[in-house]
């Protein structure tokens, strides 16, 4: 079937610059790098739609499913193409290269000025997917001009070097691009290096099969993609501050990019700043006080000399946890040595948390805290914290997991209190998913409400906190705790006090029966 196919091609009458076999070799290499610069482009548009519009599981299903779809299409109109093969890739590389190379940049600015990027991440997924399928039908074309013989080891050549470019595309991507470059750099410099790999391959290796005019146009065309590309890399730092703008206001004072997630705080330095993460709102420095201390004090109504919280970098539970005198040692396992960072050297936010670094009881751990937990020493704290994003965020789902809190449940002392953040009151499957979690891990539990809409931010990323106050869950591994604040504990700021029973009534009165545990095999949160 192949050979009948290649049959069908013009006989080879091109004269090259050099020999048939280096010019065999060139055609694996531009096909090697095509494939290095399609795979970085696919791995950006997953990347982007996991960091701004979440639920990475779900964006990465649409992007790939939409993006192979495509590329069948494109495999499909390539075919109009094999008569006049190199006019048609040095076409469809110039395009992919501004197409691809601009999407990250294209994504954000929706993001930032139009509050979404779904129809722009499934529109480049299908464009994108259209211009590489059509690559390599138009190579297998073009390596026919060279050299016509042995049509199946040749189809073999392509498919190796196509393979081996998308393998180094793929390593390329987390371990040289982003860091050293950036998202948004990372896909207008693999742009640049496809559209030169395309132009070279045509302009040069090809030139004999074209006519002066269009060379002239293919030069033209090319010129103008890269221009573009590089002046948008030049405006790369102006436009990510115009977008920061957009997305913060005109307050931002700090953004760093950590390796691990963006963070930004908002507002002047004299204060309480807003800490946003990846884009969403976490804290909000004005009422954050409301969640906290309804996160951390009802499990601090018994022994405390030893907690634990889980998440926690901005050092904001831990500052509540240490104002009872009687705690001898916190310990924070932060997966972000940045937020640590920045929590303990930024003065509004070292403000916000009262120096609570400054104190010697408290120890800091960097890592994941599932892995982390594996490892901590069984019976060793009277309460743990779990302060850590929503369960509908797919990347935490792990956090709220079956396995996740019969580790958490090894690690507590007997008679201790496990205190989680259990998202918003507008998701109530996700909040008693997460009680039927704990349950099945062998907790009890008492469910408790804040429908104060102030506080933590939204950790989800969907503004769902807004419209229904935050959900908590306090447990223990032997009878129901009591939903009850210690005598020792320091003046709070929140009407805890008045309203702790008030916010158990009102998580009652939204429970949903028969749900099932969430486990790592079988994660159960859904938006």
């Amino acid at each position: 079937m192949v050979d009948r196919q290649l049959a069908s091609l013009p006989p080879d009458t091109v004269v090259l610059p050099v020999r048939p076999d280096a010019g065999r070799g060139l055609v694996l290499l531009a096909a090697f790098v095509c494939a290095a610069c399609g795979l970085v482009y696919e791995l950006e548009l997953v990347a982007l739609a996991a960091y701004l519009i979440d639920d990475s599981v779900t964006q990465a299903s649409v992007v790939l499913s939409v993006m192979v779809f495509a590329m069948g299409v494109g495999s499909l109109l390539a075919k109009r193409l094999r008569c006049r093969a190199a006019v048609g890739f040095g076409v469809l590389e110039a395009v992919l290269a501004l197409v691809g190379g601009t999407s990250a940049m294209v994504l954000y600015a929706a993001f930032a000025w139009m509050g979404g990027s779904r129809v722009a991440l499934v529109a480049f997924s299908l464009a994108i997917g259209v211009l590489i399928g059509a690559e390599l039908p138009l190579l297998m074309a073009l390596i026919q001009r060279v050299s016509r013989r042995d049509a199946e080891g040749t189809v073999a050549d392509l498919f190796a070097a196509d393979y081996v470019g998308a393998l180094v595309g793929g390593l390329a991507f987390p371990f040289l691009l982003l860091p050293w470059l950036g998202e948004l750099t990372g896909a207008l410099v693999t742009g640049c290096v496809n559209g030169v790999a395309g132009s070279v391959l045509v302009l040069w290796l090809f030139r004999g099969e074209m006519s002066a005019r269009w060379r002239l146009r293919l030069l033209v065309l090319n010129g103008v993609v890269l221009a573009l590309l590089a002046l948008a890399t030049a405006l790369v730092g102006d436009f990510e501050r115009a977008a920061r703008r957009a997305l913060y206001g005109d307050q931002v004072r700090v953004a760093v990019h950590t390796g691990v997630q963006e963070i930004v705080l908002t507002g002047r330095p004299s204060q309480a700043p807003d800490l946003f993460i990846d884009g969403q709102l976490t804290v909000r420095g004005r009422d954050e006080h409301r969640y906290h201390e309804a996160l951390v004090h009802p499990a601090m109504n018994g022994p405390h000399a030893r907690v634990l919280i889980l998440g926690g970098g901005d050092g904001l539970a831990a500052r509540e946890a240490l104002g009872y005198g009687d705690v001898d040692s916190v310990t924070i396992v932060e997966l972000d040595p940045g937020l640590v960072r920045l929590a303990r050297t930024d003065p509004a936010l070292t403000t916000l948390n009262r120096h609570v670094y400054d104190d010697p009881g408290l120890r800091v751990v960097t890592a994941d805290a599932f892995s982390w937990l594996r490892l901590a020493h069984r019976g060793r704290y009277d309460v743990i914290v779990s302060d850590l994003p929503d369960p509908g965020v797919t990347d935490a789902t792990k956090l709220y997991s079956l396995e996740f809190y019969g580790l958490v449940r090894r690690a507590l002392a007997p008679g201790g209190r496990l205190a989680v953040h259990a998202g918003p009151a507008a998701r109530p499957r996700a909040y008693w998913t997460v009680d039927a979690t704990l349950r099945a891990a062998g907790f009890s539990t008492a469910a408790y409400l804040d429908r104060d809409p102030g506080g933590g931010g939204d950790r989800s990323g969907s503004g769902e906190r807004t419209r229904g106050g935050r959900g908590f869950l306090l447990a223990s591994a032997g009878r129901v705790p009591h939903l009850t604040l210690d005598d020792g504990m320091p003046p709070l700021r929140s009407p805890l006090v008045d309203e702790l029973a008030a916010y158990g009534r009102a998580a009652e009165r939204t429970r949903v029966p028969g749900l099932e545990p969430s486990t790592l095999v079988h994660p159960r949160y859904s938006r």
